[in-house]
C-alpha cells in the first residue's frame, strides 16, 4: 500500500500515461472498437476507482498530498484552456444552453422530491433536511450544500450519509457522462439536433490554433506552465481575501471567476497564442481526473445502501428526462451532458467534461457551472420544503 505522497502522484501520472497511450499500443480493429466504447478518459477513472478500491493507496496517508494538489492544477488547466478562448465565437452558441441548463436544474428537483416519495421510509426521519443540502449541491456546488445545511440545521450523522451518497453516486455518474459523450454523432441524429452552431464554433476556435504554425518548443511549455500555476495559487489567494469581505460567493467560486477572466483577457493579447495549450492543457486534465478517480472508493457503498439507491433513482430519473427533451427540444449530446454535469458536477467537472468535447468550449462549461451557484440554494430549500411534506 503506498502511503508517501510523492509516490502515490506518481504512481497515479504513470497509471494515466499508460491508460492514454493504450490506443497507440494497440492498434488492431477490435482494439479500436474497445476504445470507441471505452475512451481511455474512461478507462483512467474506471481504472483508478478500483485500484482506490483495493487500496494500492492508503486514502488517509495520501489526503493532503490530493487537497494540496487537485484545485490548484485543476485551476492551472482552466487557466491554460482558456488562452484558447474566443467570446465572440462563444456567445454565438445561443439560448439552447441555458433551456438545457434549467431543463436539467428542474428534473434533478423532480427527481429528489420523487425519490424521497419512494425511500422516505427507509431513509430515516428528517432526512429530507440532508436531502435537501444535497440537491443544492447537485443544482450548484458545495458552497448551496453548506448554506443549506446551515438553514435547515442538519446534524452531521444525517449528512454524512448524503456525502457518502452524493460521493459515489456523483462519481459514477461523471463517469457515464465521460463514456456517453463519446457517442455524440449517434445521439444527435437520433434527436435530429442542429450541431452545426457548436461544431463551427469548436471548429474555428481549433483551426485558429491549428494554424499558429510556430513550433512547439521547451521554452513555450515552461512559461505556459509556469503562468498557468503562477495563476492558480494567486488565483487562490485572492478568492479567500474577496470570499471573505464578500461572503456571497464561496473561496472556491470567486477562484474560478478570477482565473476565467484572466485566462479570458489573456486570450485576446499575443500572450493566447503561445503554442502549446492545447498539449499541456490535456496533460492537465487527464492528471486531474486521475486525482478526482482516485479518491472514489467503492467499498464505501456497502455503508449507506439505501441512500445510494435513492441517489441512483435521483439520477436515473433525470437521464430519462434529460434524453426525453433533448428529442422533444433536439437538444445535443453537448448541451445535455454539460448542462447536467454544471449542475451536479459543478465548477471542478463540468469545464473538464466540455474539454473532452473540445478544448476550444471549456468556457461554456464554466460559464453553465458558475449559473448553477445561483440558483442551487434557492432551488435546493425548494426542493427539501417540498421533501418535508412527505414527512
Amino acid at each position: 500500500m503506498i502511503q508517501d505522497g510523492f509516490c502515490y502522484i506518481a504512481a497515479l501520472v504513470f497509471i494515466a500515461a499508460i491508460l492514454i497511450n493504450l490506443p497507440k499500443m494497440f492498434t488492431g480493429e477490435t482494439a479500436q472498437k474497445i476504445f470507441n466504447f471505452a475512451p481511455p478518459i474512461v478507462l483512467i477513472y474506471l481504472g483508478l476507482m478500483i485500484l482506490c478500491t483495493v487500496r494500492l493507496w492508503d486514502l488517509e496517508a495520501t489526503a493532503d498530498t490530493y487537497s494540496a494538489l487537485k484545485n490548484p492544477l485543476l485551476y492551472a488547466m482552466l487557466f491554460i484552456m482558456l488562452l484558447r478562448c474566443d467570446l465572440k465565437k462563444i456567445i454565438k452558441l445561443g439560448p439552447k444552453m441555458l433551456i438545457g441548463f434549467f431543463c436539467a436544474t428542474i428534473s434533478i428537483g423532480l427527481g429528489f422530491v420523487i425519490s424521497y416519495a419512494i425511500f422516505h421510509g427507509a431513509l430515516g426521519e428528517g432526512s429530507w433536511k440532508a436531502l435537501g443540502a444535497l440537491c443544492g449541491s447537485w443544482m450548484g456546488g458545495g458552497g448551496n450544500m453548506l448554506a443549506i445545511q446551515a438553514a435547515l440545521d442538519v446534524d452531521e450523522g444525517t449528512m454524512a450519509y448524503a456525502l457518502v451518497m452524493d460521493s459515489i453516486c456523483a462519481t459514477l455518474y461523471v463517469m457515464f457522462l465521460l463514456w456517453a459523450i463519446g457517442f455524440s454523432a449517434r445521439f444527435n441524429k437520433w434527436t435530429k439536433a442542429d450541431t452545426r452552431v457548436i461544431d463551427e464554433v469548436g471548429q474555428a476556435l481549433e483551426a485558429e490554433a491549428r494554424a499558429n504554425t510556430k513550433p512547439l518548443t521547451w521554452q513555450n511549455i515552461s512559461i505556459l506552465l509556469g503562468s498557468g500555476l503562477l495563476v492558480s495559487a494567486l488565483s487562490q489567494k485572492a478568492g479567500d481575501s474577496i470570499a471573505a469581505v464578500l461572503p456571497f460567493l464561496d473561496k472556491a467560486t470567486w477562484t474560478v471567476l478570477i482565473v476565467t477572466v484572466l485566462g479570458v483577457g489573456l486570450a485576446m493579447t499575443p500572450f493566447g497564442k503561445i503554442k502549446g495549450t492545447e498539449e499541456i492543457s490535456n496533460v492537465l486534465l487527464y492528471i486531474v481526473i486521475a486525482l478526482i478517480a482516485s479518491r472514489a472508493d467503492l467499498a464505501s457503498m456497502g455503508n449507506a445502501p439505501v441512500w445510494l439507491l435513492s441517489g441512483a433513482f435521483i439520477l436515473v430519473f433525470h437521464v430519462v428526462i434529460m434524453v426525453i427533451l433533448a428529442k422533444v427540444l433536439k437538444m445535443d449530446i453537448f448541451t445535455c451532458c454539460v448542462a447536467s454535469l454544471a449542475n451536479i458536477g459543478g465548477t471542478a467537472t463540468a469545464p473538464v467534461l466540455a474539454g473532452t468535447y473540445s478544448s476550444a468550449l471549456v468556457p461554456v462549461g464554466i460559464i453553465m457551472a458558475l449559473l448553477g451557484y445561483v440558483v442551487g440554494t434557492g432551488g435546493g430549500l425548494a426542493v427539501a420544503q417540498m421533501m418535508s411534506l412527505f414527512g
